[in-house]
């Protein structure tokens, strides 16, 4: 318990070199999942530091800022993500924790405040797409339904599902899914994403040698998909550790994650 009290003040860095022919010009990306109300310094100046000093072009935030539990507080999310937006463009898909909360009402105001409080800072992408034409990449930021959160047993998703709920995808752009939870990067990748960012799994909260992430939020043993970058057929994912927790509190061998991605041709 000691040492994962240690581990959940510290930040980890995560980085990722990512080429393809379409990318226009080169991309520093800092990624951010699972915030979960975490602070790291007084309104997490440590946190914006860090961020500060990659410089990064553009952030993606997969998901998570708050702890969707009715009654708990969204300033901490709205603080922080208003500050990033007064420094980087930032682009926020919804983690299954503000799905939640802006589809049910003992959740009150949560969602409301959360989105109307940052609105004007940075931009949400709710089944919607963004086109960085500098770049010749295009965002998408994906609000998956909430059966597919099931615990214990996934979801079989229907190809069509993607094709219904997200704007048309263009293969002569480098396409990049804000997609929360990994366990659907086969179906991310039949879609047409080049990469998809993900968290949800808080890194599997342990880490074993050899055996990677012990559990995911999804009651499963071992998840195939916990952290770092992964590959199938020409598409990547990379799945942040996330910063935050909630509900169990622990980490070991698996420090707060802040991931840097850079693109180039």
């Amino acid at each position: 318990m000691i040492e994962s009290y240690r581990e959940n003040r510290r930040i980890s860095f995560s980085n990722y070199q990512l080429h393809d022919r379409r990318i226009r010009k080169k991309a520093r990306i800092v990624m951010i999942s699972d915030l979960h109300n975490a602070e790291f310094g007084k309104d997490n100046e440590k946190l914006i530091s860090c961020i500060e000093k990659i410089n990064p072009d553009f952030i993606l935030v997969a998901g998570d800022i708050i702890v969707g539990k009715p009654g708990l507080t969204v300033d901490i999310g709205i603080h922080f993500l208003n500050e990033l937006g007064k420094r980087f463009p930032v682009y926020m898909g919804k983690g299954n924790h503000e799905m939640r909360a802006s589809i049910y009402e003992k959740y009150g105001d949560m969602w409301n405040r959360l989105y109307e409080g940052t609105k004007d800072n940075i931009t949400w992408l709710i089944n919607e797409s963004v086109h960085l034409d500098e770049y010749n990449v295009t965002i998408y930021g994906l609000d998956m339904k909430t059966e597919y959160y099931r615990r214990f047993k996934k979801l079989d998703m229907d190809e069509e599902y993607l094709l219904n709920e997200l704007p048309p995808i263009s293969r002569s752009d480098y396409n990049i899914l804000i997609g929360h939870d990994p366990d659907y990067f086969e179906e991310y990748s039949r879609w047409g994403a080049d990469l998809t960012v993900s968290g949800h799994v808080h890194g599997g909260l342990v880490i074993l040698p050899f055996l990677g992430g012990v559990i995911s939020p999804m009651i499963r043993l071992f998840p195939k998909y916990y952290k770092g970058l992964y590959s199938c057929d020409g598409h990547n994912m990379i799945v942040c550790a996330g910063l935050g927790l909630h509900t169990i509190r622990i980490r070991v061998n698996n420090e707060p994650d802040l991931v840097t991605i850079n693109l180039s041709r």
